[in-house]
């Protein structure tokens, strides 16, 4: 049987007297598209800030790939192979894409303080790069200025600076915020294609999307697992149903 890739083992985050995260126990399969899902303020952003090492539980642990990583920095994160993006685009506006994907990929150096040496003078960090833009769809517009181009392109770069650092899991924060039919149909089938070599733990609240693409759901409810399961599960589950899909349920 094929060990998780990523576990979290009661894993608490308290704030003052509330609890945004609370006893939460999830494996995450390799090469699978995990969603979680749940109304506003269930704690799934604060879950991915734990998962990424931008916060530190207050109680459990997070374990990737046997290794426990609770209370390991973001940048170290980060360099084990877990690349995340944000609800908010994060990148760099007044650069080319490659000079983007470049930035990234930069970070994976031995060294990343090296500032006198153009980035796309290494050639392992050029290829890191090139394959990242083609992977996001993005390869024809790598001089195209970031600022330049529509908001679906922007959070699909985003998805190519955090490939250009050759992640192993992508933490994807609601990737489909603010965007239209179309470009969200874009990105469910970028989502897709990289599924096939990574693990993916997705944060959505589309969820047309996300019976779509993902292989397996969590729904949190008050910071808590309310229930885990297939598409086909979750849909059927009337507990899921009264506490959080409702109107939302997607069409059978």
């Amino acid at each position: 049987m094929t060990e998780p890739l990523l576990q979290t083992r009661d894993l608490s985050k308290n704030f003052g007297g509330l609890s945004a995260v609370n006893n939460v126990t999830i494996n995450f399969m390799p090469e699978k598209v995990h969603a979680i899902i749940g109304p506003n303020g269930a704690g799934k952003t604060t879950l991915i800030n734990l998962l990424s090492g931008e916060l530190k539980p207050s109680g459990g642990k997070i374990v990737f790939r046997g290794r426990d990583v609770s209370t390991a920095p973001s940048f170290e994160i980060s360099q084990l192979g877990i690349g995340r993006s944000y609800q908010k685009t994060n990148i760099f506006p007044d650069f080319s894409c490659l000079q983007n994907c470049l930035l990234a990929g930069q970070s994976r150096m031995a060294s990343s303080m090296r500032f006198l040496r153009p980035a796309n003078s290494y050639d392992e960090i050029q290829a890191r790069a090139d394959r990242a833009l083609k992977l996001c769809g993005l390869s024809g517009r790598a001089d195209w200025i970031a600022s330049s181009m529509s908001y679906g392109e922007q959070r699909q770069l985003e998805i190519g600076m955090m490939l250009a650092t050759e992640p192993t899991l992508l933490l994807l924060d609601e990737p489909l915020a603010g965007m239209g039919k179309d470009e969200s149909g874009q990105v469910v089938d970028l989502i897709k294609r990289l599924a096939v070599d990574h693990t993916v733990i997705l944060i959505e609240h589309d969820m047309d999307a996300v019976f779509a693409v993902a292989d397996v759901l969590t729904v949190m409810v008050n910071g808590a697992v309310l229930a885990s399961g297939t598409p086909e599960e979750i849909r059927a589950s009337q507990t899921v149903q009264d506490a959080y899909l409702g109107s939302n349920e997607v069409e059978q």
